[in-house]
Parts: C-alpha cells; structure tokens; sequence
C-alpha cells in the first residue's frame, strides 16, 4: 500500500500556492506509506533555475560545498557557468549553466557509483527515508512554486526501505514515474530490456516500468501510446502517475486493483490514492470528481489539452 498525490496547475495565478497545496495533499496520503517519500516539483524557479540543468543524486559523499567546488573545476571550462549544490538530507540536488548529459558526466566523475536520482531542466526531484511529512519540512515544501507536483509515500514490499528505492523514478531528463502496486513480471521485462542496452540501478519493479517508458519515448512514442505500451507487456496490478515538463499521464491496471480519485477544473487537475487529499483545493466544490477507468490512460498537457486512450 503506497499513497500517491499529483497536481498539474494550469492557472498561472495559482502557481505560487503549488507547495502550500501539495503539502495538504501529502498529509492526505501519509498513512498509506510511513516508510519513506518522493516529491517532484516542476518549474520552480528556485529548485530548477532558468537556463541550468538540474540532477539530483542520493547519499552524495561530499559536503555540498565541496561537490560544489569540485564541480567547478571538473566541468569544461566556459564563461559564468554557475554550480549550485545544496543538500536535503540524502538529497542533494545540483545546478549548472551546463547540459544534463556534461553535468552527470562531471558529477559521476567525482562522485563515481553515485545514484543519480533524477535530472532535466525544470523538474527538481528530492527522496528520502523517514516520515513524509517530517521530509516535507525539510523540503520546504510549503515555500514551493511550479507548474506541477508529483509525490508518493512508500510502504515497501518489493526493496529494501532506501532513498534508491523511493519514488519518483526519474530515469529521463524530466520524466517521473510514481506507482502504487506490484508488476509481477518485472524481472523478465528487466532482462529484456538490458538487452537493449537499458541499465537498471536497483532491482525495484517500478524503476523497471519507468525505464520501459523511457525507452518507449527515445523511440518516438509519445507519453500516452507508451503508457498503452506498458498496459500490453506489464502485468500485475498497478496505478501509475507519470509526468513530463508539460505533461501529466495516469492509468490502472484493467480491474482497478489500486484507488485513484481524480478532480479537475479549468485551474488545475489533480490525483490522489485518497479523497481526502483533495478536500482542500480551491474550487474542489465544483470540480467533476470521478474515480479513473479501468486500463485507461487519461493524459492532460499545461496548454489545456486532454486525451483518453483505452487499453
């Protein structure tokens, strides 16, 4: 039993509250997941500064000052390329004036082995062990703005209680992947997807389902069709939530093992394990609330679009 919470915010106006209410969200799943916690934040110009990458990386060896310092000298030399490191517990997230690919590069050259937790240009991805909401202040989650949010609270059943084994899964610049549930088959799907040339980094059945995905977008699937993908090749019982930098994707197996609530106005879409996640949004009085189909994906964009696709 995990607990999932997402919030895609389309009013502008809104945007400065996107940590406050995702906060009120979180608290709505605590119980469901005590272990440990995940949070994504997309577009906040704080964790994801204009014009940097950004990489998160777990149980980094090295003070943030000293990575910081060390960063600098090992990236290419440029003109006002600015490293800012700052650290969030076993979190420690990254910024550079530089590529995602040259600052993981830079970063594993320092730091080799080191789990790399998540990366792009506008999600800001921190993990950790403990109990959410204790992680949710030393985030500072309140104080957060964005375009969209995206957490999880983990009860374990497949891995060990880890920052690694927490959720998001951030595998692509940009791309989250959370998951309430259990794919049996994730171990054949793993294996066949190395030999593509796809690396796992742990043995966690829903890094392999946000792999697949990955590998299904560098091929030219869009978000939706690789979500059908994964419907026709995973099994087990599952509710995913998936998110890019200006996209957000839900799905159920096809009987609907694991809850999903979801509520959507013209301001904003959001989605829950529990209702009462969703108590405390503005305007949740007249938003159309209904509980996701069966193996359907339901995908909205920033720009107001939605699609629905049936597995």
């Amino acid at each position: 039993m995990c607990g999932i919470a997402a919030l895609q915010i389309r009013d502008v106006g809104l945007r400065a509250s996107l940590g406050e209410l995702m906060h009120g969200m979180l608290c709505g799943i605590v119980d469901r997941g005590p272990d440990s916690a995940g949070l994504a934040i997309y577009n906040d110009p704080t964790l994801t500064p204009a014009g940097t990458s950004t990489v998160t990386v777990l149980n980094a060896e090295l003070t943030p000052d000293a990575l910081a310092a060390a960063l600098r000298d090992a990236l290419p030399p440029a003109v006002g390329v600015t490293v800012t490191v700052t650290g969030f517990g076993e979190t420690t997230l990254i910024n550079a004036q530089i590529g995602t690919g040259a600052l993981e590069d830079a970063i594993t050259s320092i730091l080799p082995g080191v789990q790399i937790a998540g990366r792009g240009e506008h999600a800001a991805v921190r993990k950790g062990t403990g109990h959410p909401l204790d992680l949710a202040e030393l985030y500072d989650l309140r104080s957060a703005t964005g375009s969209q949010g995206l957490s999880h609270t983990r009860m374990a059943t497949e891995s060990a209680v880890t920052a690694a084994g927490s959720h998001p899964f951030t595998v692509a610049d940009d791309l989250c992947l959370v998951h309430n549930g259990s794919f049996s088959n994730h171990a054949t799907i793993r294996r066949q997807l190395r030999a593509e040339g796809v690396t796992c980094d742990s043995e966690n059945d829903s890094e392999v389902a946000a792999r697949f995905i990955a590998w299904c977008l560098a091929a030219g699937d869009t978000l939706t069709t690789a979500l059908e993908k994964l419907g026709s090749v995973f099994d087990g019982f599952y509710t995913l939530v998936v998110t890019t930098a200006t996209s957000m994707a839900i799905v159920r197996d096809p009987i609907a093992c694991k809850p999903a609530i979801i509520a959507e106005t013209d301001a904003w879409v959001a989605m829950a394990s529990e209702y009462r996640s969703l108590a405390h949004l503005p305007g949740i009085e007249s938003a159309r609330i209904f509980e996701p189909a069966p193996g359907v994906v339901y995908t909205w964009t920033l720009d107001s679009t939605k699609e629905l696709v049936t597995l």
